[in-house]
């Protein structure tokens, strides 16, 4: 029988603050010493030749290289930033993750918010791409609702604030103080 492994996935539009929301996440975790590995999940399968519709696969199988190491260094939850446009994308994570219980946490902002973050990040040539894929992904995972819950990351929101709320709506900080008592 494998261990149960908590994962919290943090989905979202493009620019909704999924990386900056995991990395402050992490950040809490650590204060809170709870043992955990922090993974921006597109961050797996950035490699040239594109392997195209072969990149997802790519993703999880590097995902499920990485989270034994992991693990055996003492990792005992897994945060994942990625966009889950649909459930059967979980079953990915499951295989990927033996013993994955999986949250997913969608953040939300309004769309000129997450289109300005998209301008500010972007200033190349997949510029106007990805401004375009932020309303559109916007009204995929509005449709869809994949998520367990929704944290707003709009604007006027402290970074801190909304990572802890991620935590707290997860289970995870609440799990970590009563497991140390």
């Amino acid at each position: 029988m494998s261990m149960k492994v908590p994962v919290l996935v943090i989905s979202g539009s493009m620019g909704s603050g999924k990386t900056t929301v995991i990395s402050k996440a992490s950040d809490l975790l650590a204060e809170a010493s709870v043992p955990h590995a922090a993974i921006d999940l597109d961050w797996l399968s950035v490699m040239y030749p594109r392997h195209g519709r072969y990149g997802e696969q790519l993703m999880f199988a590097n995902l499920a290289a990485v989270w034994p190491v992991y693990a055996a260094a003492g990792a005992e939850r897994l945060l994942v930033a990625r966009v889950v446009e649909e459930r059967s994308e979980l079953a990915q994570y499951s295989r990927a993750v033996p013993g994955a219980e999986i949250v997913v946490c969608r953040l939300t902002a309004p769309i000129a918010t997450m289109q300005a973050r998209v301008r500010s990040r972007e200033p190349g040539m997949f510029q106007a791409q990805g401004i375009a894929r932020s309303a559109e992904l916007a009204g995929i995972l509005e449709r869809t609702r994949v998520e367990n819950f929704t944290v707003d990351n709009g604007e006027g929101r402290q970074v801190t604030a909304v990572a802890r709320e991620v935590l707290e709506r997860a289970g995870w900080l609440q799990d970590a103080s009563s497991a140390f008592l």
